[in-house]
């Protein structure tokens, strides 16, 4: 999450930057693969982050509850991406925290239970402990004597500190934090190889690095994902194809593609990589409601889907989600972001799923706050064929899926929601659940022959109110 500094350095630099075509990043978009599953089937995640910033030592991860995935299962969720932290894992050099690893097995455990996948992500903000947050441990803190000074009203702005910026350079650079952190990867990646709720690995959160004297944001954000990011991820990736042959990799750029400017990044070497980057808006994170005359998502759609689409890399959306849900404009702006999102990516994580005020999904209650509540849809998880058109319709909640059947069961999930649901099917297809229930999710399984084109529409049946 980014604040107002980062808006400053980046404002010169995308003056008289075009927001692009929305017809054009349609078509581009067709291009980018979707992630599947070991059927072949075409999956869709639909979730949220999940995570304790809070608590460490022993009582790292407290705060997650089994509350939390049944909560998503009940809401019609698949998805976690789960917020673990190398300053825990490795408190001492080469030392691994076995009670750790157990605490995240346990969280693991608990959304295998609801049928959520996970995805382990391994998060970092402004570093780490050194400089009062958390990520990568103090002992593998280099700062070289920069300078440091904490911006308590404006976290992310920390990162433009010279001490931070210099932390990065070492952990890029130097050797010895190369094999540290690989190692760290072989550890978590060897513990939950086997897991059934683990999807992939997340190998860093919102990855920084450092400018150099005379560099705009934008041209150092090029240098770090082409020169310092991608031959880390590659290492990485290694590191967990040591210990993980079957899991998906996710890697992010830097944040700057939130403004609008596409990845330097180069080729992830891997089979199972997929794009990750995050949908955030610095006027929004700082306040702002949402503008749609800006032309903001169409701007970062057109720039998100340059590289997947060059690389033929599915993408997820790792973060995403104003602080504000309140504000006039808000409506507009889930159903402009849900429209876009669904238009390239596998799947999302919402930011963030726990029980308040601020970024979280659920009032003390566990209901969705309002706007929040629109993530909560009807959708496909997985389909057994080629998807040729797929909609949603936010005032009635309808959803419409159209493919061309493979071998295999198509699964379509629902929220709970008054008066539940109606599922009709057009062609040679069956389903033993046309009516789901109102009280809870359900998923419903659409059996159809190979070679059909099938459209599969879900509409809510009588006392489900439509959204204004």
């Amino acid at each position: 999450m980014y604040r107002r500094l980062f808006a400053a350095l980046v404002c010169c630099a995308l003056l008289g930057a075009g927001t692009g075509a929305h017809a054009e990043t349609a078509s581009r978009a067709a291009d980018i693969p979707r992630l599947t599953d070991d059927r072949g089937r075409v999956l869709t995640l639909r979730g949220w982050n999940v995570e304790d910033k809070t608590h460490r030592g022993e009582q790292a991860l407290s705060a997650i509850t089994e509350r939390h995935f049944r909560d998503l299962r009940d809401n019609g969720f698949n998805f976690a991406r789960l917020l673990v932290f190398w300053d825990d894992l490795e408190p001492e050099p080469g030392r691994y925290s076995e009670d750790y690893l157990r605490r995240i097995e346990r969280v693991l455990d608990w959304a295998h239970k609801y049928r959520v996948q996970v995805l382990i992500d391994a998060h970092q903000d402004v570093f780490g402990p050194a400089f009062g947050h958390r990520g990568i441990p103090a002992w593998a803190t280099r700062t070289d004597g920069l300078p440091f000074t904490p911006h308590p009203q404006d976290w992310f702005s920390e990162y433009f500190e010279p001490a931070v910026q210099r932390a990065f350079t070492h952990l890029y650079e130097d050797d010895d934090l190369r094999r540290a952190q690989s190692g760290m990867w072989r550890v978590l990646a060897g513990r939950f190889a086997h897991h059934p709720a683990v999807l992939g690995y997340d190998l860093i959160n919102e990855p920084m690095g450092e400018l150099r004297p005379g560099e705009d944001l934008p041209t150092a954000a090029a240098r770090i994902e082409a020169e310092q990011l991608t031959p880390m991820y590659n290492r990485l990736a290694d590191a967990v194809r040591s210990e993980d042959r079957d899991a998906w990799i996710f890697f992010e750029p830097t944040p700057l593609v939130g403004e609008g400017v596409p990845t330097a990044l180069g080729r992830i070497d891997d089979p199972k990589a997929v794009y990750a980057p995050h949908f955030y808006n610095t006027a929004m994170e700082a306040g702002a409601d949402y503008d749609p005359a800006a032309g903001w998502i169409e701007t970062y759609e057109a720039a998100v889907t340059a590289y997947p689409r060059e690389q033929r890399v599915p993408v997820v959306v790792g973060e995403w989600g104003p602080l504000n849900n309140s504000l006039p404009n808000m409506g507009l702006f889930y159903r402009d972001a849900l429209a876009s999102l669904g238009r390239y990516t596998s799947g999302w994580a919402g930011y963030v799923w726990c029980y308040g005020g601020g970024y979280c999904a659920l009032d003390d209650k566990g209901v969705l706050r309002p706007n929040k509540d629109r993530t909560a849809a009807p959708y496909a998880p997985a389909v057994a064929g080629t998807v040729t058109a797929e909609s949603q319709v936010p005032e009635s909640g309808a959803y419409r899926l159209v493919y061309r059947a493979g071998h295999g069961v198509t699964e379509i999930r629902v929220p709970s929601r008054p008066g539940g649901w109606h599922l009709s099917l057009t062609g040679p297809a069956t389903t033993p659940t046309p009516d789901l229930p109102a009280d809870r999710s359900a998923t419903a399984r659409v059996h159809a022959r190979p070679g059909a084109r099938v459209t599969v529409t879900v509409t809510p049946r009588q006392g489900t109110p439509d959204r204004p």
